[in-house]
């Protein structure tokens, strides 16, 4: 009753593939010949150059110009929406506590 149960290995079940068989293959042994020299080439940079033309300079200026705008005009948006909420807030904080003053005072 207290002795554990060890689970069986379960058979597989649907398509079994058998093993590949690999085979020994022939080495075929040629002669040495002298190979040919090489072409000499001219080296090749390991980075190619960019060359950037002036309209790609003010496209990317533009670009750049564009990205750094539409950031700033978030960044401001987000910045106004917080400055607001806080003074909601503090306008609603000041209105409940004089509210509560007045009821306070009346009794």
């Amino acid at each position: 009753m207290f002795r554990p149960k060890v689970p069986t290995m379960p058979q597989p079940t649907g398509l079994v593939t058998p093993p590949a068989v690999v085979e020994p293959t022939t080495v075929i042994q040629h002669t040495p010949q002298t190979p040919a020299p090489a072409p000499v080439v001219a080296p090749v940079p390991a980075r190619p150059t960019v060359q950037l033309t002036p309209g790609a300079v003010i496209a990317l200026v533009g670009s750049g110009t564009a990205v750094v705008l539409v950031v700033g005009a978030v960044l401001v948006s987000m910045l106004l929406a917080v400055a607001i909420t806080g003074a909601s807030v503090a306008i609603c904080a000041l209105v409940i506590r004089s509210l509560i003053s007045a009821e306070g005072k009346r009794r």
